[in-house]
């Protein structure tokens, strides 16, 4: 996966990616309880439908379970966690320390010896069908719209999984939920998006992703996606633009506090994604949300929700006020804001959940405990 959408953990600063760059954190915690192991699995799709008319012969979908799926008296799955990462990520991104070491493991909110827990990894994401396999820039220009859709097939079709316990979403995962509360509002108990608005995806938000569209395109060595050699120019530009969204001030000034220290982290974090980065997977990444907006349609939700945004996400600015007034369009919605403290890292709050699963807690036990 890109590496500009690595979480940056620890001293080290280097770490597996969650979702948009993040900035260094505090030393580790000690270790929690033993954490299950992942199952990985793929869906294949046949003659997959874009919105924009274009089609895939085949649309391959890999993902990540822990658990096993429980039915009930009446034959339908009630214990399945669809978990959905954020841009550039993938399902993997977020079996970490910090989110599934928090969340789980024996005797936590979502023991996977009581829930069925899917990780999917998206489309152009992870090891799931994206441009860098071989189309290249012909690979068909996705939108919210189809990694939705592609989710909702990997679940029903796929996993057979005909009813969800929750939903929760993290930063792209976050929007993604939305259209999930919206679009099969049946098919789910509970919603909780973390860190991203309710809002089409416009003003500085869309500016920087611009940026970064319009920076790969733009560099000769793009050469219109059929590049031999990475366009590094452009995916230098994009790495600037990536750290910046996703930085917290204070926890960058404490892992950072000196100018040697900042100096050498851009050179140490530069050098470390490009090794992995490609430009048109980057491209059609940071692209996919320009569909994006549920606001029309937020009535339609209609299960218990639970959206936690952070005061110091640079993505989702707070001073906006976009969420307190699209939380009252929803029946049963409830928005908190997270002060800025020692929890709270940026954008990718959204991957620590030790900052937010109180409220997890209360929304568990809302929708049926």
């Amino acid at each position: 996966m890109p590496k500009f959408t690595a979480c940056l953990a620890g001293l080290a600063l280097l770490a597996a990616s969650a979702s948009f760059a993040q900035t260094p954190q505090s030393p580790p915690a000690p270790p929690g309880p033993p954490q299950p192991t992942p199952t990985e699995g793929d869906f294949v799709i046949r003659d997959f439908h874009f919105a924009s008319g274009e089609t895939l012969p085949v649309l391959k979908l890999h993902y990540y379970t822990f658990g096993a799926p429980h039915r009930n008296a009446a034959g339908h799955v009630d214990n399945a966690v669809l978990i959905m990462h954020g841009t550039g990520g993938s399902g993997h991104s977020l079996i970490r320390k910090e989110f599934t070491g928090e969340l789980a493991g024996p005797g936590q909110l979502l023991d996977a010896a009581r829930y069925y827990l899917i990780f999917p990894d998206d489309l152009g994401h992870g090891q799931s069908s994206k441009p860098s396999d071989g189309l290249h820039a012909r690979f068909p220009h996705y939108g919210y719209a189809d990694m939705v859709e592609a989710e909702h097939r990997l679940v029903i079709e796929g996993l057979k999984v005909d009813h969800l316990r929750l939903v929760i979403g993290t930063s792209m995962g976050c929007m993604h939920a939305f259209m999930w509360g919206e679009n099969w509002p049946l098919e789910m108990d509970a919603l909780m998006p973390l860190a991203c608005n309710t809002v089409q995806i416009a003003g500085r938000n869309r500016v920087w992703r611009e940026m970064v569209v319009q920076a790969i395109k733009n560099d000769p060595a793009w050469k219109g996606g059929d590049y031999t050699e990475q366009p590094t120019r452009a995916l230098i530009t994009a790495i600037d633009l990536q750290v910046m969204a996703g930085s917290a001030p204070q926890q960058m000034q404490k892992a950072l506090p000196t100018r040697d220290d900042a100096d050498a982290y851009v050179t140490r974090v530069t050098a470390a994604y490009l090794k992995d980065m490609d430009a048109n997977d980057t491209l059609y990444q940071t692209d996919s949300s320009r569909d994006y907006d549920p606001s029309a349609r937020l009535g339609d939700i209609v299960a218990p929700l639970m959206w936690v945004n952070s005061a110091d996400d640079f993505i989702n600015p707070p001073e906006l006020g976009l969420a307190e007034q699209s939380v009252k369009q929803i029946k049963r919605g409830k928005f908190v804001l997270l002060p800025i403290g020692p929890n709270t890292h940026g954008h990718g709050t959204h991957t620590y959940a030790i900052a937010w699963k109180q409220y997890l807690a209360e929304l568990l036990e809302e929708s049926g405990g």
